[in-house]
C-alpha cells in the first residue's frame, strides 16, 4: 500500500468514527471548511488520489460508505492543492442518498451521470 492510500485509509477510519457516533453534522462541518491547500495540485493528482482511495477502500476492514470514502477523497484532494467539492444528493422514490466528488464541476469518484439521477442537496 502506496503512503497516499495510507493516509486515505486513516481517512476512512476518520470518517467511519463520525459516523459511527451518529454525527453527520460534524462530518459535514469537518469536509466543508476544510482548508484547501496554496500549493499547485500535480497534473495527476486527482487521478492518483483516486486511486488511492480506492485501493483504501478495498484494503478498509468494513464496507465503506459512499459518504466515507467521498469525504475521506475531497480532505485528500484539497490537502494536495485540488478544490474539490464533496456533493450530496437524494432521490425520493425510492428514497435513496448519494454521495460523491467533483472538481471542476466534473464527478472524479462515480458515474459521470451520477448528478442526474440525485436531487443536489448541496454542492
Amino acid at each position: 500500500m502506496s503512503f497516499l492510500a495510507l493516509r486515505a485509509y486513516i481517512k476512512l477510519m476518520q470518517f467511519d468514527l463520525y459516523l459511527a457516533k451518529g454525527n453527520f453534522s460534524a462530518l459535514y462541518n469537518k469536509v466543508r471548511n476544510y482548508p484547501l491547500a496554496r500549493k499547485s495540485p500535480r497534473p495527476d493528482a486527482v487521478e492518483r488520489i483516486c486511486a488511492a482511495t480506492d485501493m483504501a477502500c478495498i484494503w478498509y476492514w468494513k464496507e465503506a460508505l459512499c459518504l466515507q470514502r467521498s469525504a475521506a477523497l475531497t480532505c485528500l484532494l484539497k490537502e494536495c492543492g485540488v478544490a474539490a467539492q464533496l456533493v450530496i444528493g437524494a432521490q425520493q422514490m425510492p428514497f435513496k442518498a448519494h454521495a460523491w466528488v467533483e472538481v471542476n464541476g466534473q464527478v472524479v469518484n462515480d458515474k459521470s451521470y451520477t448528478p442526474e439521477l440525485y436531487a443536489v442537496l448541496d454542492r
